[in-house]
């Protein structure tokens, strides 16, 4: 079943941000994941939300999520990311056949 990785990020170091940004789609394709979205203009149809942007990720299933998350060339990318960044990275389930949300 797929599952979709989604991040919640507040930039406050842009440079280094963007360093990381430009290594993250390979990384990302390397490890069969894909970028559904990524944006910085956000509409907040209700509540508050404390980011500046939000990237979602279909993954074909947890094994993958975590193989990429975990693979050595996204622990070295991702330290520019932790020293530019605050946020959160959640995994969700995917909807299946016959399953009600």
């Amino acid at each position: 079943m797929p599952v979709y990785a989604v991040a919640q990020t507040a930039v406050h170091g842009r440079e280094c941000y963007q360093r990381y940004v430009s290594r993250f789609t390979e990384v990302l394709i390397r490890h069969d994941g894909r970028l559904l979205a990524a944006d910085e203009q956000v509409d907040v149809v209700e509540g508050r939300w404390d980011h500046d942007k939000i990237v979602i990720m279909p993954f074909k299933g947890r094994v993958a999520v975590d193989a990429w998350a975990r693979s050595p060339e996204y622990q070295e990318i991702s330290k520019d990311r932790v020293a530019a960044a605050e946020g959160v990275v959640l995994v969700a389930s995917g909807v299946g056949r016959g399953r009600r949300p």
